[in-house]
């Protein structure tokens, strides 16, 4: 009888399968690793319609966060400035500057015409994720832990994941980014020393501090 497929043929389902398990790990891996925060957000940098630099007004000369992200400390957002925070200091500054052109036309003259700047949005959390800067201002969290040198950047841009798993990392050992009582959160400069890590340990040994690591802490 003439044999048709040679004997070798028969491990060919074998090796489909393996080839089919190895190929399924592969694209498993590449969604985990390259699919990650880590990868497609860190270095998102979009052109905003004003070409304001950070590492001028927040570096150079100096401004706090809060001039001009001013609900930072008592609520859940930081806001961003509208054209008449802006034009608090460019009516007399830069006041015919063509990069500030949209800048006044959204303000206009003053009486009603202060329409909001389109502002793009750096930092995005999810819908389901509930973050506020209120807490962690009040705890004395830096600006840099999550924002990085904004104090050094032409164009701000995302440093950090702001992944879940992140987010934990910092609230399971947060002793290096909350500061001792008189440096201000919003210090660029400012690193932890050993001293601070140990104030900040012994906070959370007195309760003065806990962050949550529970699901309902940031899925509400």
């Amino acid at each position: 009888m003439t044999v048709l497929f040679p004997k070798w043929t028969n491990k060919i389902p074998v090796f489909a399968a393996l080839g089919a398990a190895c190929k399924g790990l592969v694209v498993i891996f590449v969604v985990w690793f390259w699919f990650s925060p880590k990868h497609i957000d860190v270095g998102y940098q979009p052109e905003q319609p004003i070409l304001y630099s950070h590492k001028l007004h927040a570096g150079l000369l100096g401004m706090d966060c809060r001039y001009c992200h001013r609900e930072v400390e008592s609520g859940p957002h930081a806001t961003v400035p509208d054209a008449d925070t802006c034009m608090g200091c460019h009516k007399q500054v830069k006041n015919d500057s063509d990069r500030l052109t949209l800048l006044r036309d959204n303000y206009g003259d003053g009486s009603g015409d202060n329409i909001p700047i389109p502002w793009i949005k750096v930092h995005l959390l999810p819908d389901y994720a509930y973050f506020s800067h209120a807490v962690h201002m009040n705890a004395n969290v830096g600006c840099t832990s999550c924002h990085g040198r904004v104090d050094q950047m032409e164009i701000v841009r995302q440093v950090e994941p702001l992944s879940m798993g992140w987010c934990l990392e910092c609230h399971r050992a947060p002793e290096a980014h909350v500061r001792p009582a008189g440096v201000k959160p919003t210090d660029m400069a400012w690193t932890p020393t050993e001293a601070s890590i140990a104030a900040a340990r012994e906070r959370l040994t007195r309760g003065e501090l806990n962050p949550p690591t529970h699901c309902s802490a940031c899925h509400r």
